[in-house]
């Protein structure tokens, strides 16, 4: 196995490898070869998508590969089968196994298995994918990323996580806007605050956070199985709509970004989301190209 055995969260790249990353995922497809040719790369997802199952799907042929989905009830990770029984069993025919699952734990497990590369397409605990996407859409945008600073406004969830760790790995000020409750932890800032140099600060007034900033991140109140508390999530974050005054607040050359789906009227407004600061496109086509390049780096390590 290589040094890069699994990609579960983004500090599993580091600064070097979250660069490189990002510099193959703009090169051009020729230019990487097909490192993938004759093999297989297994996406088990156990949660619906749409821009995950396309993005890894097209990366994956792009560089030579043959991807195989595979609905998470197939497989029923420790229901139908022990996830160590399915990660050796898939194992024996792809050179990659990407999932997108529940329980990060499942993924733990998968690396631990030893037997083949895995990655992470999102967990409870994180989602590298978006936040490589997210990385590379803002370097097309800016070019050198460090001394930037990125803003967060909504919860403090595994989206978040994932953004703020590449974007402290990339030198950039991070500032996460967060209602109480729904807030990183103390040990958790201080656990991001030791990935780099640059800072991480968090407050719960968006207008603190979103002032001077060069993009501006949101996502969804509720995500996949929180509709049990969509009511009291939503007035939690009542006050944390990005809309057109909160962007006047940021950099004149600001950008506003949000992973999708986006509810128009809830953590956004449809001005925002539609208007000329908006990169939400560009960032969703971001994470095939992303995906490229960190397959290209994971199946040059093999």
């Amino acid at each position: 196995m290589s040094e890069l055995a699994a990609m579960l969260d983004i500090t599993d790249l580091g600064a070097d490898g979250l660069r490189q990353v990002l510099d193959l995922a703009q090169s051009p497809v020729a230019a990487l070869g097909r490192p993938l040719e004759g093999e297989g790369v297994a996406l088990v997802f156990e949660k619906p998508s749409n821009r995950t199952r396309h993005s890894m799907e097209m990366a994956v042929v792009q560089l030579g590969g043959h991807p195989v989905y595979t609905r998470g009830e197939e497989v029923g990770l420790d229901s139908r089968e022990p996830v160590e029984d399915v990660i050796r069993v898939l194992a024996g025919y792809h050179r990659i196994v990407a999932a997108r699952v529940f329980d990060h734990g499942h993924l733990v497990r998968m690396r631990d298995a030893g037997v083949t590369t895995v990655i992470n397409l999102l967990s409870d605990r994180s989602h590298p994918m978006q936040a490589l996407a997210d990385a590379l859409t803002m370097r097309r945008e800016f070019g050198e990323l460090s001394g930037r600073a990125v803003a967060w406004v909504g919860d403090y969830n595994n989206v978040a996580r994932s953004l703020a760790e590449a974007s402290l790995l990339l030198g950039m000020e991070v500032r996460l806007a967060c209602p109480s409750g729904y807030q990183a932890t103390e040990a958790e800032l201080e656990r991001l605050a030791a990935l780099g140099e640059a800072s991480i600060s968090q407050t719960d007034e968006p207008g603190t956070a979103v002032t001077g900033a060069h993009a501006v991140h949101t996502d969804t109140w509720v995500s996949m199985g929180q509709e049990d508390d969509a009511a009291v999530r939503r007035a939690a974050f009542a006050d944390y709509t990005v809309d057109a005054s909160l962007m006047d607040l940021a950099a004149d050359d600001a950008i506003f970004m949000h992973c999708m789906p986006a509810y128009r009227g809830l953590e956004v407004t449809a001005e925002v989301f539609d208007g000329p600061r908006s990169r939400v496109i560009t960032q969703a086509h971001d994470r095939m190209h992303a995906a490229r390049g960190l397959l290209a780096l994971m199946a040059a390590d093999r």
